[in-house]
């Protein structure tokens, strides 16, 4: 670990000591990890992890989360949400990210007043504050605490971090709810959810460990790493045969192949503007 992300490391640390008594919202990602593990580092019994259930989450990653959490010898809350019954979410607009998190972070802070700690960490890190983030806005709304941010964090030191703690997730994938396979405007709704999920999860099977199923109507278009895109094309029949059968009629490949945001870049520039002042 280099002399600045140490720098950057102590700072967290200092933070959390501050802070004393926190529940942390933890997904089982590379950087909730951290802000878990450097929390129990500096505050031994005084953390909480809250992983938290939802329709837009896969239940593997709900149970790999709550596993690592007990794993690293923590004290653990399983939760529900239900975000397809808030009819914002459902619409699927820009401005339901902003309502998917003005949910998560509503729930967490009822907890935790219930439970009594006094702050409630997400792992919001610095790249978060350069892409397309209306749940910032609810993040600051609730007073949620992004410590990573706080200690001006990018996910390549994050995962330097998590390299040094010896977290198995350090160089995790990133994972996002699946309402980021539909264009805004496709109402959402558990079928089409599972759908995607369903159509993921068997890529995923056969070697396209970074996948994404984008959703457009009977059309699924395919994102996989673009040096990945020659293998997809030589098992396409195989691939077309099974998305076919989960109720797509057709089955594209998108030859840019896999990256975050991409139902973003339809975006006007005016909306990405407006929204992200907002966040």
């Amino acid at each position: 670990m280099n002399k600045i992300i140490q720098q950057k490391n102590e700072k967290l640390g200092k933070t959390l000591r501050e802070l004393g008594r926190v529940m942390v919202a933890f997904s089982g990602g590379v950087d909730s990890a951290v802000v878990l593990k450097r929390a129990q580092q500096e505050l031994g019994d005084n953390v909480l992890a809250v992983v938290v259930k939802s329709e837009l989450f896969r239940e593997s990653e709900f149970q790999a989360a709550v596993q690592l959490a007990k794993d690293l010898g923590v004290k653990v809350l399983e939760t529900e949400i239900k975000e397809l019954e808030d009819e914002n979410i459902v619409a699927n607009t820009p401005d339901s990210w902003y309502y998917s998190k003005k949910l998560l972070y509503r729930h967490l802070n009822q907890l935790a007043k219930e439970l009594d700690y006094p702050y409630v960490l997400d792992g919001m890190i610095m790249d978060d504050e350069e892409d397309f983030r209306p749940g910032l806005k609810a993040r600051t709304e609730e007073g949620v605490r992004s410590v990573l941010q706080e200690a001006n964090l990018y996910k390549h030191e994050v995962r330097e971090i998590a390299k040094a703690l010896e977290l198995p997730v350090w160089n995790k994938l990133a994972s996002c709810s699946l309402a980021s396979r539909f264009p805004y405007g496709t109402k959402l709704d558990m079928n089409k959810v599972n759908q995607v999920n369903q159509a993921e999860l068997y890529l995923q099977s056969i070697g396209f460990a970074e996948v994404r199923v984008r959703y457009h109507d009977n059309v699924a278009r395919i994102e996989v790493s673009p040096e990945k895109i020659g293998e997809l094309i030589l098992k396409r029949e195989e691939v077309q045969q099974k998305l076919v059968s989960l109720g797509f009629d057709y089955v594209s490949v998108d030859l840019r192949g896999y990256r975050t945001g991409s139902m973003n870049e339809v975006l006007p520039e005016t909306e990405t503007a407006k929204l992200a002042a907002n966040a």
